[in-house]
C-alpha cells in the first residue's frame, strides 16, 4: 500500500474508461471523446493531436508514430509503424560528399517523411468510431484560441531557445516575445490550427498532398533537402505483426524493428535469469539492470534498423540462448568493461498515451518528433514542426542501419501492450528516447517482480547508462548508498542532466471490473476515469 506520508500521488481508479497521458488537456479531451460515444482509438488520436498543440516540444504532426491496439480486451494484438522513410533522393553518397559523418540535427537530411497523419487517418478509418472531425476539433480549438503554458512544457521550451531563434519560422511562432513563453502565458498556433482544419476536412490527403505538403516540401528544398511531392504522396504507414516475450507469467507485446521494442524484451529475457527479492534499489538489482541494458543495447546498435532494407535477426534477439549467454556475462562483483561500441542515441521528447474504453478496447499510443522541437526548422504557412528522426541512421557504409534511400531509420519510440489468459492486462509506455527500451523493462519488472502499483513504479528513480563505458547517469533521487557501492563496482555514477523519461500505463483489473492507472510525476499529465 501506498505510503501516504510520502509526496506522491495515488493511482487513479474508475470503473468505466480511463486515460493517461503526459498534459492534463489531454487526458481531460480523451475522456470527452468517450463520453461523446467516441472509443478509445478515437481518444488515443485526440489526445495525440492535442499534445501537438500543447506540448510542441514533444511532438507535433510532423513527426512519426507506432500504436499497439487490443480490441474488445482480447490478446490479440494488433501492431501498426507508423514511422516514414528518407526521400527516394537521399543516399550515403550524399553524405560522403559533402564530408559528413553524421546527420546534422537543424538540416532538412534529418528529415524523413512524416509518418503521424497516414497512421492516425489509417488508424481511425480501421478502428475508429466517432467522426474524423470531431476527433481534431479539440485540437484545432486548442491551436487557434490558444492554450496555458504548463511548467514542465515551459522548462523544455526554455532550453530550445537558441535552436528556435535559428529558424526564422520557429522563431516566429514559438519565441512570440523572443523568448519562450513563460508559465501560465497564452500561446497560439493558427498555422498549426488551419492544417488541422484541412486535414480533419480531406484525411490524410490534406497533410501529404496540396498546399500543406507543398509547404513542408518548398521549404525542405530551399534549404537543400532532397524531399519531393512525390516522396510525400507515396507515404504509408503499415500493420506489422508484434513481438513478444513471456515474463513471470505474462505476454508482453512490442513493435518490432525498425523500433526498439524488441530490445525491451530483450533486457526483460535477460532479468528473467535473475531471481527478484530484497529492494529494488538495492545495489545488486541496479546492477543487474545496468548490465542488462548495456547489453541489450550493444546488440540493438549493432543489429536493429528497417527489415524491410536489412536483415534483422529478430528470433536470435529473442532466444533463450542470447539470453542465457547474455545472463551469465554478468558479475555482481564488478562492472562489465568488454562490451561492443555503441552509438546510441541521446535523450529524446516524446508524447505516450494509454487508453482503454467502456468495452475495454485498449490503445497504446506514441508519438514523437524526437529532439524536443524536432529539427527546430518549420514549414511558414502550414506550421509544421519538421522532426529529425533521421539522426538515428549510420552513416557507416555495410552498417544495417545505414542511411539509404527509402528507408525508415532506427526508433526509439515504443509502445507496450501486456496480455495474459487471453485477455489484455496493461497498455503501458515509457517516453525518453534512449531510456525507452530499459524503461519498459524497468516498469514491467518493478510491478510483476515487485507488486509495486502503477504510480510507484513509475514514481521510482531512474538510471540509465551511457553510451560507451561504465557512465550511468541517475536521477538525484536514487539513494545514495547503492550510489556508492555502484562506484565501488566500477560504474562511474554521475548526476543526470535533468528527469529521466516519463511514463503512462492502466492496468485492467477484470475481477472487479475496473481501471487503474499511473501518470508521469516528472511532467505535467494525469491519468483519470470515467
Amino acid at each position: 500500500m501506498r505510503n501516504f506520508e510520502k509526496a506522491t500521488r495515488s493511482v487513479a481508479v474508475s470503473r468505466h474508461a480511463m486515460a493517461a497521458t503526459s498534459h492534463p488537456s489531454a487526458t481531460l479531451v480523451a475522456l470527452q471523446i468517450m463520453e461523446a460515444g467516441g472509443n478509445a482509438m478515437d481518444a488515443a488520436i485526440a489526445a495525440s493531436a492535442v499534445q501537438c498543440a500543447v506540448e510542441p516540444g514533444s511532438t507535433g504532426i510532423g513527426g512519426d508514430c507506432f500504436v499497439l491496439f487490443s480490441p474488445g480486451g482480447s490478446d490479440k494484438v494488433i501492431a501498426y509503424n507508423g514511422s516514414g522513410r528518407t526521400p527516394a533522393a537521399l543516399t550515403l553518397e550524399w553524405f560522403n560528399e559533402r564530408g559528413l559523418t553524421e546527420v546534422p540535427r537543424q538540416s532538412p537530411s534529418a528529415v524523413t517523411i512524416p509518418g503521424a497523419i497516414d497512421a492516425w487517418t489509417r488508424l481511425h478509418a480501421d478502428h475508429g468510431r466517432l467522426a474524423f472531425d470531431k476527433v481534431l476539433a479539440p485540437a484545432i480549438r486548442f491551436a487557434e484560441e490558444g492554450y496555458a503554458i504548463s511548467p514542465r512544457v515551459h522548462r523544455d521550451w526554455l532550453l530550445e531557445e537558441e535552436v528556435l531563434a535559428a529558424d526564422e519560422n520557429a522563431a516566429r511562432i514559438f519565441l512570440p516575445a523572443g523568448r519562450a513563453p513563460r508559465i501560465g502565458e497564452v500561446h497560439r498556433q493558427p498555422e498549426l490550427a488551419a492544417t488541422l482544419r484541412r486535414i480533419a476536412a480531406e484525411g490524410r490527403d490534406g497533410f501529404y498532398t496540396g498546399p500543406v505538403a507543398e509547404d513542408m516540401v518548398s521549404y525542405l528544398r530551399s534549404l537543400g533537402g532532397l524531399h519531393t511531392m512525390e516522396d510525400f504522396a507515396a507515404a504509408r504507414g503499415d500493420y506489422v505483426t508484434p513481438v513478444a516475450t513471456d515474463f513471470r507469467g505474462y505476454t508482453i507485446h512490442e513493435c518490432p524493428p525498425n523500433g526498439q521494442g524488441i530490445i525491451a524484451l530483450l533486457i526483460l529475457n535477460i532479468l528473467s535469469r535473475f531471481e527478484a527479492k530484497g529492494d529494488p534499489q538495492s545495489p545488486d538489482r541496479l546492477h543487474i539492470e545496468i548490465e542488462a541494458t548495456r547489453l541489450a543495447y550493444a546488440a540493438r546498435d549493432a543489429l536493429v534498423a528497417d527489415p524491410d532494407k536489412a536483415d534483422v535477426p529478430m528470433d536470435e534477439l529473442l532466444s533463450d540462448g542470447l539470453a542465457d549467454r547474455l545472463a551469465a556475462m554478468i558479475d555482481l562483483r564488478h562492472a562489465l568493461t568488454d562490451l561492443p561500441p555503441f552509438e546510441m542515441p541521446l535523450h529524446r521528447d516524446t508524447v505516450y498515451i494509454s487508453v482503454v474504453d467502456r468495452d475495454r478496447n485498449a490503445v497504446s499510443f506514441i508519438n514523437s518528433v524526437f529532439d524536443s522541437f524536432g529539427t527546430g526548422l518549420v514549414a511558414p504557412r502550414s506550421g509544421v514542426v519538421l522532426h529529425n528522426r533521421g539522426q538515428s541512421f549510420s552513416l557507416k557504409a555495410g552498417h544495417p542501419n545505414v542511411v539509404a534511400p527509402l528507408k525508415r531509420p532506427l526508433h526509439t519510440i515504443i509502445p507496450g501492450m501486456v496480455t495474459r489468459g487471453g485477455r489484455v492486462e496493461m497498455p503501458f509506455g515509457v517516453m525518453g528516447g534512449y531510456y525507452q527500451a530499459l524503461g519498459h523493462a524497468h516498469l514491467i519488472s518493478k510491478v510483476f517482480d515487485y507488486g509495486m502499483d502503477l504510480q510507484e513504479a513509475i514514481d521510482l528513480p531512474r538510471l540509465i547508462p551511457r553510451s560507451g563505458g561504465t557512465f550511468v547517469e541517475a536521477e538525484h533521487t536514487l539513494p545514495a548508498a547503492s550510489a556508492q557501492e555502484l562506484e565501488r563496482r566500477g560504474f562511474s555514477i554521475v548526476p543526470a542532466e535533468g528527469p529521466i523519461g516519463g511514463a503512462q500505463a492502466i492496468c485492467i483489473d477484470w475481477e472487479n471490473g475496473t481501471l487503474i492507472g499511473g501518470s508521469e510525476s516528472r511532467k505535467d499529465g494525469i491519468a483519470l476515469g470515467l
